[in-house]
């Protein structure tokens, strides 16, 4: 007997995924395992294989269109048999057309402003008291009539009153607006950047945010990935630093490796770092786990990994699950300094701005050149006191300051 397939919840906050890529079309045969077709959640694209064996003999949802989770998208059956019975049978039925055999792109019709504007100018034009040549002489010129102030009987416009317009400023202004058309690009909005959207504007209007900044000698730090670069042979960078001090950070100031849930708060005991990765869409954040028990070395192989996948999107749920804390850098796109939006179910989030060279007194008043970091930490009032992120503020420039204390 045909079965329907639905499409699939494929993470704990997906309510619709789109079909990226069909990699079977109507009449193929299907074995249990084999890829079906490439789905994008609110987290990733993913591939959705077939649980049975049969035959494709129906695809219900086009390509690039949003599908509710549940939603019919496909039947898979005996070859020849009709699924029309297995269709009616369903409770939910995709509103997509559906395709049979090739994709189906839907076409959408624009209506063409430069090819509006003329018109709803001619229309306006000949209910203005001008003489036959005014109008005659405008429409050539491209002015808009209907903005002349005429000299003629009962202010009729006419033949002098264009020409003085022509002459004018003014008339430079309409023939560049007479000749352009504005003209925009819209793209739908990507499965991704909707759950983006719609888990930040939760955290912002609902977590009372304030802000703690904090400038960071890094010099010592830098020595230190020097070192460890050349003894290594590897490239690790001064983001992994930062991962592991932030860890140790957390680690002597459980109070902000925490989260609010309403009517308690949890206090975690584990410590999952978050890393904030760019990617065209958005920003994914795949979690290093267990990062305070990690060495250096060890959180930049993992960051590389996460890296590479997220670009790729090829990140799964467990990648990204259980933050504890979220860091953001926006170092390396050379910015100073900014306030990140905290990243929920986190109490806190930080802000890593890029590393430059300053000038500072040291005690004896002497001038000296430092690289110095500024580090912003977004805090949960309801969670985090001002005095406890100052705390772990404290812990993350003593560690970073002195990064041979990180080894301990």
């Amino acid at each position: 007997m045909a079965e329907v397939i639905r499409m699939p919840r494929m993470s704990d906050t997906m309510t619709e995924g789109v079909i990226v890529a069909w990699h079977k079309k109507v009449g193929d045969k299907v074995k249990s395992g084999d890829l079906m077709a490439e789905i994008e959640t609110d987290k990733a694209v993913m591939e959705f294989e077939s649980f049975q064996d049969g035959f494709l003999l129906y695809i219900g949802a086009e390509k690039g269109t949003a599908i509710p989770v549940d939603t019919v998208i496909a039947v898979i059956g005996k070859e020849g048999e009709d699924y029309k019975t297995a269709l009616a049978g369903s409770q939910t039925i995709t509103s997509a057309a559906p395709m049979v055999g090739k994709n189906v792109e839907p076409e959408f019709i624009v209506p063409s402003i430069e090819k509006e504007i003329p018109v709803a100018e001619s229309l306006e034009n000949e209910r203005v008291k001008a003489s036959p040549l005014a109008k005659k002489i405008a429409a050539d010129s491209g002015v808009n009539i209907s903005k002349i102030a005429g000299t003629g009987g009962e202010g009729r416009i006419i033949k002098k009153d264009i020409e003085a317009y022509l002459t004018s400023g003014k008339s430079r202004n309409t023939q560049i607006l007479a000749n352009r058309a504005e003209s925009f690009d819209e793209v739908a909005v990507s499965q991704m950047r909707k759950a983006i959207a719609r888990r930040l504007c939760e955290s912002k209007f609902s977590a009372p945010h304030f802000y703690l900044k904090m400038d960071i000698d890094m010099d010592k730090s830098m020595d230190a990935r020097k070192q460890k670069n050349e003894f290594l042979q590897e490239k690790i960078s001064i983001n992994d630093f930062i991962i592991k001090a932030t860890a140790l950070a957390l680690r002597e100031n459980p109070q902000v490796n925490s989260s609010w849930l309403g009517d308690k708060i949890r206090y975690n005991h584990h410590i999952h770092i978050g890393m904030a990765v760019a990617v065209d869409e958005g920003l994914l954040v795949p979690v290093i786990k267990f990062a305070d028990e990690k060495s250096i070395r060890e959180i930049s192989a993992e960051a590389k990994v996460f890296g590479v996948k997220a670009k790729e999107k090829k990140l799964q749920p467990t990648d990204w699950e259980g933050n504890t804390f979220t860091i953001s850098n926006l170092g390396m796109m050379d910015i100073d300094e900014f306030t990140a939006i905290i990243n929920p179910p986190d109490a806190c989030i930080l802000a890593i701005g890029k590393i430059r060279l300053v000038p500072l007194f040291d005690e004896k008043g002497n001038i000296k050149s430092a690289n110095i970091m500024t580090v912003t930490l977004s805090c949960d009032h309801r969670v985090v006191d001002g005095s406890k992120g100052a705390k772990f503020l404290q812990s993350l420039k003593r560690f970073l300051e002195n990064p041979v204390t990180m080894l301990v």
